[in-house]
């Protein structure tokens, strides 16, 4: 991972350079916590290392978001903030011997009175045991542990750092805070962006919330002299330009998987696996192509077949357990059952539309008659009266209305006559019947 402004290697006297010449991120580098964007939740009076801060007191903790939004800008200004001694390590580039060192280092600055804070970039890289490794210094606070991660800490952290650290989520930078980064390096450069309104709004959306990927991608443009102002079309054909230079492996990668999703979707299994075959003989990582494949079981097959989600599932159990080449003749399998199920997105334009409505009716409340009733209070405020058991009906089925007052039944998910989903048509149409029955004085 690289992150927003990383700091600079500290092995070694920094030798003068022009600012002129540095790269536009670390020209870019907030002087403190109040320059940090996008992140006032964390950041700002009320929030948690705003407080931390404000009583000189900082605990451990480990910084949790997406690349490119700022986890080891904000360890290194905390240190500063707070006055302790910062030590950067990457658990990428380092051991149980630089650990060892850094701790021995931590424990004589102690004794002189000085506190360390221990940033560790990718600390979900480390193994279980090596996480073990911190936990007596944190505990006897020899170090103030900031650890800084991608990874869900749930699955990626022992349990035991964790219940010595807070976790802080950082959010992805929106486009508000994408655009001021932008007016903040054109600030810095002095050169305005050579974009029209349009072009910099579709540079904003490609960052994808990644200040470090914007302001990369604003520094080529800030090195080219241009007749005029591009529009998002020639926006698009200067930085697919530059991006094929730069990253071959990442449009191969992301087109190779393009093209084998759609063709799974289109029932080719003929060049599905032809895809398939040159990213695994390419070295393409098999989790990948397998979280793929699961994500088109649903996407794209859902209930016309259930058994692709099983089958893909299975897949990745097998590959787990054989690992390469054997294990990948069970993704192959799942592949091929994925390209010749029947198909239907009725499942994803169900969540689209169900999604869509819950953001926009916000804390509508369901129907007392529905509420489980676990107290007298609730139960004295009608909690649960009037429920309609539908065991208690001869047919299994009540027809109660389930919607929230003031909305009314709202129809998501309408299934395809194909595969499995012609019977779930079935099945909707007798259970409308009986509640149109039911509901009919």
């Amino acid at each position: 991972m690289t992150d927003l402004f990383a700091p600079p290697p500290s092995d070694g006297p920094l030798q003068a350079r022009d600012p002129g010449q540095e790269p536009l991120a670390e020209r870019l580098r907030p002087k403190s916590l109040a320059e940090v964007i996008g992140q006032d939740h964390l950041t700002g009076p009320t929030g948690a290392i705003g407080r931390m801060v404000a009583a000189n007191k900082l605990s451990s903790m480990i910084l949790w978001g997406p690349p490119g939004t700022g986890k080891t800008s904000i360890a290194r200004l905390l240190a500063d903030a707070v006055g302790m001694r910062y030590v950067s390590i990457s658990a990428v580039f380092s051991g149980v011997a630089d650990l060892r060192k850094a701790f021995a280092e931590a424990e004589s600055m102690a004794g002189l009175g000085r506190r360390t804070l221990l940033f560790v970039d990718e600390i979900h890289r480390f193994n279980r045991a090596q996480q073990d490794g911190f936990l007596p210094y944190v505990e006897r606070g020899t170090v103030t542990l900031i650890g800084a991660t991608t990874e869900n800490p749930s699955f990626a952290l022992n349990a035991a750092l964790l219940s010595r650290a807070q976790v802080l989520i950082l959010h992805r930078l929106d486009a508000a805070a994408l655009a001021q980064l932008l007016a903040r390096a054109e600030e810095t450069t002095g050169v305005p962006l050579p974009l029209t309104q349009a072009a910099r709004e579709a540079l904003v959306a490609s960052a994808d919330g990644d200040g470090r990927f914007l302001i990369n991608q604003a520094e080529m443009l800030f090195d080219v002299s241009l007749p005029e102002p591009l529009d998002p079309a020639g926006l698009s054909q200067f930085l697919m330009r530059r991006m094929a230079v730069y990253d071959k492996d990442r449009d191969g990668h992301y087109n190779l998987i393009s093209a084998l999703h759609t063709s799974l979707r289109g029932s080719d299994p003929q060049a599905a696996l032809y895809y398939l075959a040159r990213m695994l003989t390419a070295g393409e990582d098999p989790m990948f192509v397998l979280r793929r494949l699961v994500r088109f079981a649903s996407e794209d097959v859902g209930l016309a077949d259930p058994q692709a989600l099983v089958q893909c599932l299975a897949a990745k159990d097998a590959y787990d357990f054989l690992g390469s080449p054997e294990g990948e003749l069970a993704i192959v399998q799942a592949a091929l059952y994925c390209a010749t199920a029947p198909k239907s997105n009725a499942a994803y334009k169900a969540q689209k539309a169900s999604f869509a409505v819950a953001r926009e009716t916000g804390s509508l409340a369901p129907p007392s008659t529905i509420l489980n009733a676990p107290t007298r209070l609730m139960k004295d405020i009608g909690y649960g009266e009037g429920y309609a058991y539908d065991h208690d009906a001869p047919d299994g089925f009540s027809g109660a209305d389930y919607w929230p007052e003031g909305l009314p039944p709202q129809t998501f998910y309408r299934p395809v006559e194909r595969g499995f989903e012609r019977e779930v048509i079935r099945r909707l149409e007798w259970w409308d019947k009986r509640r149109n029955e039911r509901r009919t004085p």
